[in-house]
């Protein structure tokens, strides 16, 4: 008996062939027959803010735009110059916010005008270890004029990067303590570092007063302002994802 073979059938073998091969060599690169292990390394320090900052609100009022404004200018002017009667310069005085806009009230469900409003909010730097500095700050910066919006305790740009350098040593050791003893339940040995991954690094300044903005009497305002300012510890915290071969 004579067999004969079709060769459109034996081409798709082949090709079929060739896929699942190819298919086996993906899956073998992506999974090389070792056992992993995933975790997630934690870290939280403790650290002491060594920057303050002071962040005023200029409020003024007037029946135009032009008018509100202008009065605004003229008391960031004498805020100006009291800064730098304190050693800053006038590039320091950083301008968080700027705006003007129309004021409304309601009276028997209605909208009325009162006017337009001019809000400015400032932010001046201050070191944490100048504790009279930082009173010296509000003092003036009050008595000029301003309310004060509120108070931050922050970390320099230099403290953010050692502390970001050592949150992120210390999640990486936990990391691989967990790996570490995963590892040993499973009567086995850490081995290569697969691959990592930094999920988080939070830090963000820490409210230390907040005053409503608007201007009240100085003495009052000065005094609750700086009762508040005691810097004191605060966490930042880092999380890393790593995985290990295990052995």
């Amino acid at each position: 008996m004579e067999f004969k073979f079709d060769k459109s059938i034996i081409i798709t073998i082949i090709v079929v062939a060739t896929i699942l091969l190819g298919t086996n060599m993906i899956l073998n690169s992506l999974n090389p027959g070792q056992d992993t292990v995933t975790v997630n390394g934690i870290s939280t320090i403790k650290v002491v803010p060594d920057l303050v900052t002071v962040n005023f609100q200029i409020d003024t009022n007037g029946s135009t735009s032009a008018i509100a404004r202008e009065a605004n200018a003229k008391i960031f002017e004498e805020f100006q110059k009291s800064m730098v009667e304190l050693g800053y310069a006038r590039e320091d005085l950083k301008t968080a916010s700027y705006n003007i806009y129309q004021d409304y009230d309601w009276s028997d469900g209605k909208q009325i005008s009162k006017g337009y409003k001019a809000t400015h909010v400032i932010t001046v730097e201050v070191l944490a270890n100048d504790t009279d500095k930082i009173g010296k700050v509000i003092d003036a910066g009050v008595n000029a004029g301003a309310g004060i919006s509120y108070i931050n305790y922050e970390l320099t740009s230099e403290s953010q990067n050692k502390y970001k350098a050592q949150a992120m040593k210390f999640a990486a050791e936990d990391a691989l303590v967990k790996a570490t003893s995963v590892a040993e339940g499973f009567d086995k040995k850490v081995g290569k570092l697969v691959s990592t991954s930094v999920s988080d690094y939070s830090y963000s300044p820490w409210l230390a007063y907040s005053g409503s903005g608007v201007k009240m009497d100085a003495s009052d305002e000065i005094s609750v302002a700086t009762s508040n300012i005691q810097p004191t510890e605060q966490e930042i915290s880092a999380s890393v994802s790593a995985v290990y071969k295990l052995n």
